[in-house]
């Protein structure tokens, strides 16, 4: 019996994803626009579209999918395209007054907060239709507002509803230097900590990285939102292989996420994909490997420049940086032989640096490709990591948080919403700091103990106690995923 997700997609920056991520599924399960199974799509293949997909009763693939939005830009772009008729109807939410939330975490998380009903009522239906649902998928932005603020009152009425249902996140982290929303910091630390205390995993993908990856690697002199949009599709669906073709191991997301996150408030995961290729007619460069064996794309997985995050280090950080944990998921034309001979020549090589109170050791998880996806290459990989060179990127945003609230600047703008005001002796209205202290506090224990993870006394404290005494998150470090 499959083990369902739903996926929300939150904000303009979510739903683009989301469709790009849809378009892609669709594809490798010879799954039309409309949500028809195509003629050359054989039935006897094993795969699990029912994870992702639910069949309505006209014999539609309908994605299991909710899509918010508090403007109808993307939305309307969404139902007028190529897969209008691909989503569910009754599963899109779009605010009434279509203002947005304009780029201000206060303003979303207050209005996600006004349509509780709304939305509670679109996520039980769905759940409804799944008969063993086992955790979501959340696409969003933190930067913004509608992603960062109703996906954050998001996350929180998830956990309330549904506490034992595993949550993972895709989060695009923003361009550290050319953000346009200018109070990018408040709305970042804001959401951060509500995917610290409300989430299971967070797939960090980072704008400066993704950039980079797009004008260096694939060699894109004018690059375009689709484009970014495909990359971050393309983690999330390698991502979801070993859930829609599985195999004998992680075959469900708890599965998956268990053996990565051995700290629960350490559940911030970076991503890396290789090769990385565009459409040929999108980019005359649209793809620089030529050739791939599965040690070529371990070893490439693994270096710095494939990982779509920037760690923000200083090389003395970056030296003490370790990995916690990866997992490859490689497919293609792959002799099991070949993934042992690789991990063999890469611990010889020493090109991964671990924690000295864990397991030093890469999990491979070989998953079957598309049959209705033609590949240019032979093999390809996706490596989840956990690295505790995270923790720079936080303190980055950290510091530009810092910068901004030494002087109080914009947050009048935050004021007028509950959060942030208070009446004082006086009966007059005044802005009250203790969320913004509060979310920075939690952002920086996570960044604390991601520093203390690249300790090699590490465990020893907790072996003394019955265990994380002060842990943030769903997860228990002896059990695994609750």
């Amino acid at each position: 019996m499959p083990r369902e997700i739903i996926t929300l997609q939150v904000g303009q920056c979510g739903n683009q994803i989301g469709s790009e991520f849809w378009k892609k599924l669709c594809a490798e399960h010879g799954i039309n626009n409309d949500g028809i199974l195509q003629d050359f799509a054989s039935t006897s293949i094993n795969d699990r579209k029912d994870v992702f997909f639910y069949q309505a009763d006209d014999e539609r693939y309908i994605p299991r999918a909710c899509l918010f939005d508090l403007e109808p830009r993307v939305i309307n772009q969404i139902q007028n395209s190529e897969i209008k008729s691909l989503f569910n109807p009754e599963n899109i939410f779009v605010s009434k007054d279509g203002g947005g939330a304009g780029n201000n975490w206060g303003s979303g998380y207050h209005q996600g907060e006004s349509v509780l009903e709304d939305i509670l009522d679109m996520i039980d239906r769905e759940a409804g239709y799944s008969d063993s649902l086992e955790g979501f998928t959340l696409a969003h932005s933190i930067a913004g507002g509608t992603g960062s603020g109703m996906g954050s009152f998001i996350l929180e009425a998830l956990n309330d509803r549904y506490p034992k249902k595993l949550i993972q996140t895709y989060s695009v982290f923003p361009n550290q230097s050319e953000s346009d929303v200018v109070v990018h910091p408040y709305n970042s630390v804001l959401a951060l900590k509500r995917l610290t205390l409300n989430a299971d995993a967070v797939v960090v993908l980072d704008n400066t990285a993704l950039n980079r990856i797009a004008t260096e690697q694939l060699r894109i002199d004018n690059l375009k939102i689709d484009q970014t949009n495909t990359l971050v599709a393309t983690v999330m669906a390698a991502s979801t292989a070993t859930l829609r073709y599985p195999g004998y191991m992680n075959n469900d997301l708890m599965g998956l996420l268990a053996s990565l996150i051995p700290v629960p408030q350490c559940h911030f995961l970076m991503a890396g994909y290789t090769p990385l290729t565009l459409d040929a007619t999108e980019s005359s460069n649209a793809s620089i490997v030529r050739k791939t064996t599965v040690l070529d794309v371990m070893r490439r997985l693994l270096q710095p420049k494939n990982l779509m995050v920037s760690p923000h280090a200083r090389e003395k950080d970056q030296e003490r940086s370790r990995y916690i944990s990866i997992l490859n998921i490689i497919q293609g034309d792959v002799d099991p032989s070949q993934l042992h001979q690789s991990l063999m020549r890469i611990r010889e090589r020493k090109l991964a640096s671990f924690i000295e109170w864990g397991p030093a050791s890469i999990q491979v998880a070989l998953s079957r490709s598309s049959p209705y996806v033609k590949s240019s290459h032979r093999v390809s990989g996706l490596m989840l990591a956990n690295h505790t060179s995270i923790r720079h990127l936080f303190n980055r945003t950290l510091s530009q948080f810092d910068k901004m609230y030494k002087k109080k600047a914009l947050v009048h703008n935050y004021q007028g919403y509950p959060l942030f005001h208070r009446i004082d002796d006086k009966g007059n209205e005044v802005f009250d700091p203790e969320e913004f202290e509060d979310a920075r506090e939690v952002v920086g224990a996570v960044s604390s103990e991601y520093a203390a993870c690249e300790q090699a006394d590490f465990i020893e404290p907790l072996r003394s106690a019955d265990g994380l005494s002060n842990s943030m998150g769903k997860m228990d470090l002896g059990t695994g995923l609750v």
